[in-house]
């Protein structure tokens, strides 16, 4: 049997040692750019975050105060973010052999879940106001939250790109499209205040306002949470990859396939790969073809192969379960 790690390692195969790996074409670091636009938005988020919380005072706006709020967890969770992104580029060690890529999926748990927090603890300060409505100046309301509106919109521009790249930036890109919400619907309560005078909008508005951002939160963390508990990346289709395998030239089965997400867009897969007898030259193009398929198909970055002329059936050599995936 052979085992394919990585291009250096593969003379040790010729030596006899038989085991080889692929790291086929490397784990990607975090962008400079990603970084950079993230101190941009935190130095946009930071100006807001003191100017709507001041501005909620003056207003007595329950919804400018809460965005302000919203803003002080949007600068933590942009911290929390550059410095997960900083870290995540440190070098493997023996101890962990991946480096430090999951930073950036624990940061963006962190992120979802404080979101999430934030949100509810609006919804009780509006049911407060909802039993008691307070007077609010609608016309300081709706000045501060326009400005607040285009500060995010442009903090939510320089992250866009890096928000389909980076679980991570998603976060921080969540929080800042989350104030963008609470700003139109204060503005909107201003309006409404000025013509009508029905401060109760204001409570109700943060309440509506908190529902889409626990929504959009829920969905960040189930994702975060399933990377950690290594399950299958949901563009993948765990039979498809073995029934692809399997029409390899010279290979007749793929078996304890297990894929998983190391960090955003990084995927990696093991697998046990049975095929015809043939000399170690022929197995060499048969491991080239598969990297070759698993990159070019379904994006997965790394991949060890265990390549074998019998089925290993031995409890050593599968999970629970891993059986289901035969052909």
């Amino acid at each position: 049997m052979s085992v394919l790690h990585s291009e250096e390692e593969r003379h040790e195969h010729d030596e006899g040692r038989g085991h080889e790996h692929a790291h086929d074409h490397g784990v990607r670091s975090p962008s400079e750019g990603g970084k950079r636009n993230l101190l941009i938005a935190l130095s946009i988020t930071i100006l807001m975050m003191v100017i709507e919380g001041v501005g909620g005072l003056l207003a007595n706006s329950l919804s400018l105060l809460s965005d302000a709020g919203h803003m002080l967890t949007d600068n933590l969770s942009i911290l929390l973010a550059f410095f997960a992104m900083k870290f995540s580029t440190l070098p493997a060690t023996e101890k962990k052999t991946f480096g430090f890529y999951r930073l950036e999926i624990l940061a963006a748990l962190l992120n979802g879940i404080v979101l999430v927090f934030i949100s509810l603890f609006i919804m009780y300060e509006a049911y407060l106001r909802m039993r008691h409505p307070q007077p609010v100046q609608g016309s300081l309301m709706l000045i501060i939250a326009t400005i607040g509106l285009i500060a995010n919109i442009i903090g939510a521009f320089f992250l866009f790109k890096h928000s389909h790249s980076s679980l991570n930036v998603r976060g921080v890109y969540l929080h800042i499209l989350g104030d963008a919400l609470s700003s139109v619907g204060v503005v909107i309560g201003g309006l409404i205040i000025i013509y009508t005078g029905w401060y109760l909008i204001d409570p109700i508005l943060s309440v509506l306002i908190s529902m889409v951002i626990i929504y959009s939160s829920w969905n960040l963390v189930t994702e975060s949470v399933n990377i950690l508990l290594e399950a299958v990346p949901s563009h993948v289709n765990i039979e498809t990859v073995a029934a692809e395998i399997a029409k390899i030239n010279g290979v007749r089965e793929a078996y304890h396939l297990h894929i998983w997400t190391i960090t955003s867009g990084v995927y990696a897969l093991s697998a046990h790969v049975l095929i015809d007898d043939q000399p170690v030259s022929g197995s060499r193009n048969t491991i080239d073809e598969i990297r070759d398929l698993l990159f070019r198909r379904f994006n997965i970055l790394h991949s060890t192969i265990q390549l074998e002329c019998e089925r290993c059936e031995t409890a050593v050599c599968s999970l629970p379960n891993a059986n289901r995936y035969n052909h």
